[in-house]
């Protein structure tokens, strides 16, 4: 990856992060954990890979993306901001009543494809989006963001056969693996391993990567690219939390909003490493 455009992208996965932080400090509740595992992903996408227009949300040939694991959604919110969908003071209202950011994505939302939440249906979504694509002759593609956790779910696996069968190569699934859900280890509450092995046995196409390592999510979504035939998926290995050390691979951070004193350690460390990244 390009020197200059990899620190652009570490500069703005940290003001990423800050906005999760801001977001679930001022709602007093969320998920900051799995928020911060994936900001770094939805940082590469937003500004590296996805054709998607700001000032035409609704744009028909834009690609679309849909948060399976809805619970995430400061981190979708915190980015969309970053890219210019709407004001980044939005992020302070996060979940208060007649608010535009709610506890889970809305489709009214500028930028946000698809409403999610329930674990399982986002991805199902995103399979009949890249059907309805193919029957329409688009060439938009289709990305969507499953909790490793989620994936324990039963509807994951019908989607994904269903993808196998139809050959949706324009979509492109991707597993955060941190390891936790909100009731501690995946391999202890109902393992899903091996995550790669079960989808390659589903009939799509497995790629591993490092979420917090940008050169290596770009080689994993150039290699989705030349995927023909079959849709992809994703298993990136993640830290639950990451960016903020009292958060990272700690459980208890899955729904938890940090008090003043946390808000303000968290935001004096993003603050500190956004400032080396800028000097």
């Amino acid at each position: 990856m390009d020197a200059t455009l990899k620190k652009q992208l570490e500069i703005t996965a940290t003001k990423v992060r800050l906005g999760i932080i801001e977001g679930v400090y001022n709602a007093k509740s969320g998920h900051p954990g799995g928020s911060l595992s994936i900001a770094d992903l939805l940082t590469y996408l937003y500004f590296a890979k996805l054709n998607v227009y700001p000032d035409k949300p609704d744009e028909p040939s834009r690609d679309r993306f849909v948060l399976s694991k809805g619970h995430t959604a400061p981190a979708l919110y915190s980015t969309l901001a970053q890219k210019g969908f709407f004001p980044e003071e939005e992020l302070k209202s996060l979940r208060h009543i007649g608010a535009l950011l709610q506890g889970h994505p809305c489709i009214h939302i500028p930028g946000v494809d698809m409403s999610s939440g329930s674990l399982g249906q986002g991805v199902s979504v995103a399979a009949g989006m890249a059907l309805s694509a193919k029957y329409q002759g688009a060439n938009y593609k289709v990305y969507t963001v499953l909790g490793d956790g989620e994936i324990q779910e039963g509807q994951v696996w019908e989607a994904s056969m269903f993808a196998a069968h139809y050959k949706l190569d324009n979509l492109v699934m991707i597993v955060d693996n941190n390891g936790l859900q909100i009731d501690g280890k995946i391999s202890d509450v109902m393992s899903p391993y091996p995550i790669v092995d079960k989808f390659k046995a589903f009939g799509l196409h497995v790629i591993e990567a490092d979420a917090h390592d940008f050169d290596s999510l770009e080689k994993a979504f150039n290699e989705a690219e030349t995927v023909c035939g079959q849709p992809t998926v994703i298993v990136m290995k993640s830290t639950k939390g990451k960016g903020v050390s009292f958060m990272e691979d700690n459980v208890s951070w899955h729904g938890t909003a940090p008090n003043a004193e946390q808000y303000a350690q968290a935001v004096e460390e993003l603050t500190a490493h956004l400032k080396e990244l800028e000097g």
